[in-house]
């Protein structure tokens, strides 16, 4: 679920979308972070904002992460 900035509720967001979807910049897999509503790009060390359930998939959006796991990434919604 993503947090729905304009009400402070969550949103859901469809578990086969996520499957589908790609980072922009490395065009890898992204992995579902619930806690802060964001999908992760590993390889970019991007974070990409879910708002009202839809996915804001520009670089420009995308908040930059620290990755200190250097495990494999785990698919959308793992």
């Amino acid at each position: 679920m993503a947090m729905d900035e304009r009400s402070g509720r969550k949103t859901p967001v469809d578990p086969k979308l996520l499957e589908l979807l790609a980072c922009p910049l490395t065009k890898g897999p992204l992995s579902w972070d619930p806690e802060r509503g964001e999908l992760v790009s590993r390889l970019a060390k991007l974070a990409y904002p879910v708002r009202d359930g839809i996915p804001i998939m520009l670089p420009s959006e995308a908040r930059a992460i620290a990755i200190d796991d250097p495990s494999p990434q785990k698919g959308p919604g793992r």
